[in-house]
């Protein structure tokens, strides 16, 4: 089947299957972004829409046009004026992290020497890891789009199959740490909220990550004009200054907008930049040779062992120094969740950990995550394809 219409219902029936799935205990731990993947990899494997081998016009389309877009919506969310109220132990403790989450990526991929484990695309692939363990998913996707890893469906599978695993693990990981440290290393800085402060904190922290937003056709208008004029804008760099990539003019452009007033008040930019990622995703699905990912059990055990080593090298540097600075435990968890997670794994960490005070600079650490992510990506991506020492 090539016929665009049908190919685009049967995109859109996935990801309204995928979002009601992942409403049940099995899918919500998959997550609707990695469900998407997998049921639209059934659909092309079964036939039912075209693969990467006879892929139709609409997948370049979507990857050239709708995919670089909905990055920059995702990125108009992010108001940097509003990190003040993080607070400096938060936001340290975040670039703490940051910085172990870089130096985790050089190390996980010399644990698994390179090219040899990951082939050719190594170093994007190590640029995407620091990309959404320093930001998030909008990251990685950022990454994957500038060095083409997208249309390298298993490899992109495996990835994001690896961090959603990795992602829910840590989560636990940081729920426990706080507590049991405290028992023997009491570094839990006292706070006195009253009821009302804790349900006003809590009822702002949920605002900033909903994806329920009522939106207007003016609202719309001004979205998709943006986006198209974004998109154009950073093109037109790339022509007249190729060093520059594509996606990093494109995501200045986005936050430079992003502190804008009047842009920080249209409705659906969270609505619509989720709704184009998932889209993105449904393609990335058909890209996936199911055979081959299943037969492929090295990439699985390769990838296993480079996040490993990147997320135990992260661990290190984000509670080793945040031990010698004496620093809240639950600060440096809900930081380093702000890395690995993203703004709304650190809200449900925080309500978990019951500390209302750290709802808003959680999330707020995560923005910030996502304002630097792809910039840090690129950094190591490029870092990487030039570090002879892992071609020995």
């Amino acid at each position: 089947m090539q016929d665009s219409l049908a190919i685009l219902a049967v995109l859109m029936g996935n990801i309204i299957v995928a979002e009601l799935l992942t409403r049940l205990p099995v899918f919500r731990q998959l997550g609707t972004s990695l469900t998407v993947i997998l049921l639209t990899a059934i659909t092309a494997n079964l036939g039912l829409i075209p693969t990467s081998t006879n892929a139709p016009p609409l997948y370049d389309g979507i990857f050239t046009y709708l995919a670089p877009i909905s990055i920059f919506y995702l990125l108009l969310t992010v108001n940097l004026r509003s990190l003040r109220r993080a607070g400096t132990p938060m936001v340290m403790n975040f670039f703490i992290g940051a910085t172990g989450t870089l130096l985790g990526v050089v190390a996980g991929m010399w644990a698994v020497a390179g090219p040899k484990g990951f082939g050719q695309l190594y170093y994007a692939l190590g640029g995407m890891f620091a990309g959404t363990y320093t930001g998030g998913s909008s990251n990685l996707n950022a990454i994957a789009l500038h060095y083409g890893v997208n249309k390298s469906g298993n490899l992109y599978a495996a990835a994001i199959a690896t961090d959603n695993i990795v992602t829910a693990l840590w989560m636990g990981v940081t729920l426990l740490l706080p507590p049991l440290l405290n028992r023997y290393f009491p570094r839990t800085l006292e706070y006195n909220l009253t009821s009302a402060e804790k349900e006003q904190l809590e009822t702002e922290a949920n605002a900033q990550i909903s994806e329920i937003e009522t939106i207007s056709p003016i609202d719309l208008a001004i979205l998709i004009g943006l986006g198209v004029f974004g998109l154009f804008a950073a093109q037109q760099l790339a022509v007249f200054m190729p060093a520059i990539p594509k996606i990093l003019s494109l995501t200045t452009f986005a936050l430079i907008l992003a502190q804008w007033s009047p842009i920080q008040k249209l409705r659906g930019v969270r609505v619509v930049s989720i709704f184009c990622i998932y889209l993105f995703l449904a393609v990335i699905g058909a890209y996936c040779d199911i055979a081959a990912l299943l037969k492929d059990g090295q990439l699985a055990l390769t990838m296993l062992v480079f996040v490993s080593v990147l997320v135990a090298v992260h661990f290190i540097v984000q509670f080793g120094v945040g031990a010698l600075l004496r620093q809240d435990w639950a600060v440096i968890s809900v930081a380093s969740q702000a890395c690995l997670g993203g703004s709304a794994s650190c809200l449900a960490l925080t309500k978990s950990l019951n500390r209302p005070d750290l709802h808003l600079p959680g999330i707020l650490a995560g923005a910030l995550g996502n304002a630097v992510g792809t910039y840090c990506g690129l950094l190591v991506a490029e870092y990487l394809r030039d570090a002879n020492w892992l071609m020995g």
